[in-house]
């Protein structure tokens, strides 16, 4: 026998909200929902971050600099490690990063998915925005070090690099996901965009240039944006396609 309940009915006569939005049956307005949520979520400990970062909380402040001495300690003693952590820095820059997007966009856009292509685009773009205005509001300088293994300009939070490599990293996840048949291959993706989103804000820190709450406030900023433009998207073709379960390429 068939455990599959109806609908409920709005007064109106159509399926509520609720249903609409949480049957596993009508995916787009379940991945609205799960991608606006998540941005919400992740936006609160940002802001709260940020809120710890303008007020100088002491315990943050005393963790920010504990770590950022010990990872220099290791730095001068560690030539190597110091080239490792400056070739990925500059492999994996925001600039690089960007282009890589820009070639995806491309290859969508020759694809016909025209949409994911406009996501994609934006979503760097929205980011890439955010980051530079968000140091100039909270204005917090860099670490100072005797005898620096690296330097950077501008301010410190949040960080740059681990920001648009968030950003990067969600978009190539994202995109590239629905094309990964076997199980293998999906989760190379997933430890791809792991490394790359941790080891790049790895890189900052083990480099003297940020702090480790710098790094932080880029994933979770990042994380943020990602599922935000997701859920504006997800919303807009819901408004422009009707309520058609989502195909392969998401947002396509």
């Amino acid at each position: 026998m068939s455990t599959h309940r109806p609908p409920t009915l709005a007064p109106t006569g159509q399926p509520s909200w609720r249903h609409r939005r949480f049957d596993r049956d009508h995916a787009l307005g379940l991945r609205l929902t799960l991608a606006a949520t998540a941005a919400f979520l992740v936006l609160v400990p940002f802001a709260l971050l940020t809120l710890l970062v303008l007020g100088a909380w002491a315990p943050l402040r005393r963790l920010d600099t504990t770590v950022t001495d010990a990872l220099h300690d290791h730095a001068q003693d560690h030539s190597a490690w110091v080239v490792l952590m400056r070739v990925w820095t500059e492999v994996f820059a925001p600039m690089p990063l960007r282009a890589v997007v820009l070639l995806l966009v491309v290859w969508l856009l020759r694809r016909g998915a025209r949409r994911l292509a406009l996501w994609a685009a934006t979503t760097m773009v929205v980011g890439g925005l955010l980051g530079p205005l968000l140091k100039l509001l909270v204005g917090r300088d860099r670490p100072e070090l005797l005898d620096p293994v690296a330097r950077a300009a501008g301010y410190s939070f949040p960080s740059g690099h681990a920001l648009n490599a968030t950003l990067a990293a969600g978009v190539l996840l994202l995109v590239l996901l629905p094309y990964a048949r076997r199980g293998a291959a999906r989760a190379a993706l997933w430890v791809a965009a792991v490394l790359l989103t941790v080891v790049t804000g790895l890189s900052r820190v083990a480099l003297g240039v940020h702090f480790t709450s710098d790094v932080v406030g880029g994933w979770l900023l990042g994380v943020a944006v990602v599922a935000a433009t997701t859920a504006a998207f997800t919303s807009w073709r819901a408004h422009t396609v009707g309520r058609r379960v989502l195909p392969a390429h998401g947002m396509s």
